[in-house]
């Protein structure tokens, strides 16, 4: 083994350089359309009405993804990796071309459905071959690269939409992603292997009652941050809650599992690690207000307020490939040190946000600062720590190892969201609205979120002292 395979030289050059294109393809594939879709909604609705499901195109879309991501594991097993793909690309291409000839909402609604399908196949699929396509000392690169596309998507995907909108084409935004899917797909068929070495056999029944039971728990949310109504909100939450606990409880109880073995334990290492990725993903959900509250309370337009709510995600891919590197104490250092940035920047837009600056400069700064600690904070350790899942899960479990990061990302991201919504509903976004509705709900936002990095810190300490004793150990 060369010293340069554990860098970027020797991820980037040559047969890595074309397999790091491919499994970074599909997570930019994902996250793109993501960006596309909610960028041409407004015209969609404009065009085919269906305003009151206007949410739900985001809510199925991520439910199908995090049942995608879930089922990846069999669908290696069962296809191998270029079959895997086939499918995944197969799905994906259907959900887009429903989208493009959508003559109501409801038919969006299916082809949305079908999109994050095939887009949670995707996005776990190229998790799931970087243990098998790439030597060990590659991992913490190749996680970045990955996570990194969805820095890559936030300035590409707006703008993309936005030209598509700006001429009311918006079928032709859907549909563009076909021809850009073929291509991706014949990539992947020439470059990776039809079956991945060493993956393990993920075959044989489904966890079929954790995942409707994680379904529920998003569904619930989500509807519960749709209504004005507290008590609604509150109900959604309950309903989440018992349906996580039941979901912990079958994982115990049950042979067929979406977790490697003992996961969820108290006591396992794998726990403290998907407690950390997901409440820093949770911090960052809050970015789905940002430019709202910058319009609305800092005179910022759509344009300028669209890429200033980037910073989170450009912060999480600068600080991903700086310290993609870093080796024993480093790694410590940037998986214990991560949320606390993440709390400093989330306190730093609970105070600046909810003023009511007008451009004011200097507080314009605090929020880009803001936004960019949070995005830093995150990425600082995140190759880290999707690498230390694949090193400690179980043997045999690897490929639920590595598709369950999606389905934390995922789950995560929708919880994240509907709590996002719901907590700016509550500070009064609606009702009273305008200026003051605004400022509240922006102070709320910012500052009961800003809870889940601040319970990460611990839950990241101890991931970095279970390193710093295997370490010792070795």
């Amino acid at each position: 083994m060369s010293a340069q395979e554990g860098s970027w030289g020797g991820l980037l050059s040559g047969v890595n350089l074309a397999r790091s294109i491919a499994l970074a393809g599909g997570v930019a594939l994902h996250a793109i359309n993501i960006y596309i879709a909610t960028t041409v909604l407004p015209s969609v609705v404009k065009e085919i009405g269906g305003l009151e499901l206007y949410a739900w195109n985001t809510t199925l879309f991520v439910v199908a993804s995090i049942l995608g991501s879930a089922l990846t594991a069999r669908l290696l097993a069962a296809a191998g990796s270029r079959g895997a793909y086939a499918v995944a690309t197969a799905i994906f291409i259907v959900g887009s071309l429903v989208c493009a000839l959508a003559p109501s909402m409801p038919v969006m609604l299916l082809g949305r459905a079908l999109q994050g399908l095939g887009g949670g196949f995707l996005f776990a699929l190229c998790y799931a071959m970087i243990y098998s396509v790439f030597d060990q000392r590659l991992w913490p690169m190749a996680m970045a690269l990955i996570s990194g596309m969805w820095g890559v998507a936030t300035l590409l995907g707006p703008a993309v939409g936005g030209v598509f909108a700006q001429m009311d084409a918006w079928r032709a935004a859907f549909g563009s992603l076909v021809p850009m899917t073929l291509v991706y797909v014949a990539l992947v068929w020439l470059v990776l292997p039809a079956r991945a070495q060493d993956a393990t056999a993920s075959g044989g029944r489904l966890p079929l009652a954790q995942l409707l039971l994680l379904t529920l728990a998003v569904l619930a949310v989500s509807v519960g941050s749709m209504s004005p109504d507290p008590w609604w909100n509150i109900a959604g939450v309950a309903v989440a809650a018992m349906s996580t606990l039941l979901l912990v409880r079958r994982e115990f109880a049950s042979e067929t599992r979406l977790f490697p073995k003992h996961a969820l334990r108290l006591d396992s290492p794998l726990l403290a690690l998907y407690l950390t990725i997901g409440l820093l993903v949770v911090g960052m959900t809050s970015e789905t207000f940002v430019p709202y509250f910058l319009q609305v309370l800092h005179a910022q337009t759509p344009l300028v307020s669209g890429y200033l709510a980037a910073l989170m995600a450009a912060g999480w891919t600068v600080s991903e490939i700086w310290s993609s590197g870093w080796k024993h104490e480093g790694i410590r250092r940037a998986i214990a040190g991560g949320p606390v940035l993440v709390l400093a920047g989330m306190v730093a837009l609970a105070f600046s946000a909810p003023l009511h600056s007008q451009g004011d400069g200097t507080v314009l700064a605090f929020i880009c600062l803001g936004l960019a600690l949070v995005g830093f904070g995150i990425g600082l350790g995140w190759p880290h720590l999707l690498t230390r899942i694949l090193q400690v899960a179980p043997s045999g479990d690897q490929d639920t190892a590595a598709t369950s990061i999606t389905t934390v990302q995922l789950f995560a991201t929708a919880l994240g969201s509907a709590l996002a919504g719901m907590l700016a509903n509550l500070g009064g976004l609606n009702v009273p609205g305008g200026i003051e509705g605004t400022s509240r709900a922006a102070w709320w936002l910012f500052a009961v979120l800003a809870v889940a990095p601040l319970m990460a810190v611990c839950a990241a300490a101890r991931v970095a002292a279970a390193l710093k004793k295997d370490e010792g150990a070795a």
